[in-house]
């Protein structure tokens, strides 16, 4: 009887951990997926379970570091990587960087064409203050109806090229998807290309002009969400963030966050210090 009831044991035991391997199999499979069509088109999306906690990305961290791409740092340190896209100059940004100089916090500018056609002393002010440009691409397309190699780096090498004759450097090897429209063809392609993918874990409904958020409303939006390894993007063509940034730079440094660059989230820092 002694012997049965071991012999017992022993396949329940095997039986259970039979069942937890297979799902771990399963939750990696379930959560650690990425784009497989390279025709598919994919937005990039974030669910919120909590308060002070990074979402949950439509594709994991360690699916997109595969590609170079990222979408939110470590959990560990209270970290925030302020990033802004900017379509178009719309009078705001020299406000932005006049707070952004006041708290000495560096942020990413992803530029579009235009923007660098238009608005040269802006972007020379960008990178004489300490801040990266990445590239949001010349025209601004939807890259996912991209398929081709040339074309793709067109869109890219279009804007490094502009920047260099704007600028008198090379632009450093940022790209972020307009409006986060992405295949894994295209993470594939920027990567080819030497560019990390840059996305975001936290963002607002900031861009329409003519319905712009109270101050009130975004920090309600932003506040609470903040989380460690937030990549916060925000439009410079918003009013409101114009208006809001330096009161919301303030709170987020009196809940104990400090500010890095993409090079930090990235590794590229480590990476240049070692060449």
């Amino acid at each position: 009887m002694i012997i049965y009831i071991r012999k017992k044991s022993i396949g329940i035991i095997l039986g259970c951990v039979v069942l937890l391997f297979a799902s771990l199999f399963i939750y990696e499979a379930m959560f650690n997926f990425s784009v497989t069509v390279s025709t598919e088109i994919t937005n990039w999306g974030l669910s919120f379970k909590e308060n002070g906690r990074a979402p949950i990305g439509n594709v994991t961290s360690r699916a997109l570091k595969e590609y170079n791409a990222y979408y939110v740092g470590g959990d560990d340190d209270k970290v925030i990587y302020l990033t802004f896209d900017a379509g178009f100059e719309n009078g705001y940004t020299a406000n932005i960087l006049d707070t952004l100089k006041k708290h000495d916090v560096k942020a990413a500018f992803f530029l579009v064409g235009h923007y660098i056609e238009e608005e040269p002393e802006l972007v020379k002010r960008m990178i004489e203050e300490g801040h990266i440009v990445g590239n949001h691409t010349y025209n601004h397309p939807d890259m996912t109806k991209i398929s081709d190699v040339e074309s793709f780096k067109k869109e890219l090498t279009s804007l490094e090229e502009l920047f260099k004759q704007t600028t008198g450097i090379e632009m450093q090897k940022y790209y972020r998807p307009p409006q986060g429209k992405f295949n894994e063809n295209n993470l594939i392609m920027a990567n080819d290309l030497g560019y990390k993918t840059i996305f975001w874990s936290l963002a607002y409904v900031d861009w329409y002009n003519d319905k712009q958020p109270t101050k009130e409303q975004a920090l309600k939006k932003l506040v609470p969400r903040i989380h460690p390894g937030a990549v916060l993007l925000l439009h410079s063509t918003s009013k409101t963030n114009s208006e809001v940034l330096d009161e919301l730079l303030t709170k987020y440094k009196s809940e104990g966050y400090i500010f890095k660059t993409l090079d930090d989230l990235t590794g590229a820092s480590s990476e240049r210090n070692v060449q």
